[in-house]
């Protein structure tokens, strides 16, 4: 029996009180992943991106663990519930037009002291004073570097279009335009190299693409090394009691913390290894995550109906966006219907094995976003579900 006979027998086993559709999260497989984190991190803390993550008692278990420190959320909103959860350092990834947010968070000190966050524009800035409704709370802010690289003067860009500072010079001015503002105060620097973290370079079947990448991605980190060393550099001329900087991602750890000047790592996908995480080179994860599916009708020979299943990822749209049938293995989508709706035709030999009722477990492709299609994660320990917790739909909150 395969490996992943043996995980599909541990599942059915384990769920088979409960009707599908249904996700769980394998502890043993999610807590290795922690380890290899921990591992590749090399001493540097690293910051758990919730949005990867999206379940407050997997967050608090990760956290729980050596080599793990703090939050980096996804919205305002979802920062200031956290922090009055009792989470007390809150990075916040993304720049925020959440005006009551903001009222909140400037009126609360508990709030102020626990949540940092991003800016890369002096307008964010007059869109947090302008929402304070007489808070007076002093805003704990990061300021977000680029990554991206940029080639023939500049013609030929590789990275996600995030923060308009590329230059320590304009990192630095900005750092001064807020040291020189009452209510603000600079604390962290950020810089996400997506192109390089969240880029796979062993793309199966794609060697001519495969080798590019990694052509890429290792310009990339030699680029970006000294930008993001000079830029910490000129920010700590402004700011000497600069707090953290953070870098880097699931598919860089290592190389993110062998800079001097990154303090901290952050990481969530590896956490749960979502299928997007299968083509690289830098590390090797285990599938933690899946739901299953119910069979739900038998069409004729090798093929099998299952319940909905259409849960495409976030991204430009792509086969590598959807989930993939995964247990029993051998299952295929039928190229006219792909995964469905409300309900999706899997051919393959594996079908005829499959009655009425039986589970078919998938991968989805990214982290978090399973969370948004379920209400619990049944939490999977050998052949058992040791315990039911909650997801952020769960605990009646969608932030995004």
């Amino acid at each position: 029996m395969t490996a992943r006979a043996t995980d599909r027998t541990r599942y059915d086993r384990a769920t088979a009180h409960l009707d599908a559709p249904v996700a769980i999260v394998d502890l043993e497989a999610f807590d290795a992943n922690a380890d290899d984190l921990v591992r590749r991190a090399g001493g540097k803390p690293i910051r758990v991106a919730s949005k990867s993550v999206r379940c407050r008692a997997l967050l608090e278990r990760v956290l729980s663990r050596e080599g793990f420190a703090g939050v980096m959320s996804f919205t305002l909103a979802e920062s200031l519930w956290l922090a009055r959860s009792g989470f007390e350092d809150v990075l916040l990834a993304y720049p925020s037009a959440d005006r009551a947010g903001y009222a909140e968070l400037t009126a609360d000190p508990k709030l102020a002291a626990a949540v940092t966050v991003l800016v890369d524009d002096p307008a964010q800035l007059d869109l947090v004073d302008a929402a304070r409704d007489g808070g007076r709370e002093v805003v704990r802010v990061c300021l977000e570097l680029d990554t991206s690289l940029r080639m023939l003067g500049g013609r030929v860009r590789v990275g996600a279009r995030r923060s308009p500072l590329h230059s320590p010079a304009e990192l630095a001015d900005l750092a001064r335009a807020v040291a020189r503002r009452p209510g603000f105060e600079v604390v962290g620097v950020m810089a996400y190299e997506g192109h390089v973290a969240g880029v796979g370079d062993a793309v199966a079947g794609r060697p001519l693409r495969s080798r590019a990448v990694r052509l890429m991605q290792a310009a990339a980190r030699r680029e970006l090394a000294g930008r993001r060393a000079a830029a910490v550099r000129a920010v700590r001329a402004v700011v000497p009691g600069l707090e953290f900087v953070n870098g880097g991602g699931t598919g860089s750890v290592q190389q993110t913390a062998a800079e001097d000047a990154v303090t901290e790592i952050a990481a969530g996908s590896g956490l749960y290894v979502p299928r997007l995480f299968d083509n690289y080179t830098s590390f090797t994860g285990r599938p933690a995550a899946l739901f299953a599916q119910p069979v739900v009708r038998r069409p004729g020979v090798g093929v099998v109906t299952v319940l909905g299943g259409g849960y495409p990822a976030s991204g430009a749209a792509g086969a590598d966006r959807l989930p993939v049938p995964y247990l029993p293995e051998g299952l295929r989508y039928d190229p006219q219907e792909g995964p469905g709706e409300v309900q999706t035709p899997l051919l393959g030999s594996p079908a005829d094995d499959l009655l009425i009722g039986d589970k078919v477990w998938f991968r989805h492709a990214k982290a978090g976003e399973l969370c948004e299609r379920f209400d619990a994660l049944h939490l999977v320990e050998g052949d058992a579900v040791t315990a039911t917790v909650p997801t952020y739909r769960g605990e009646g909150h969608t932030f995004l």
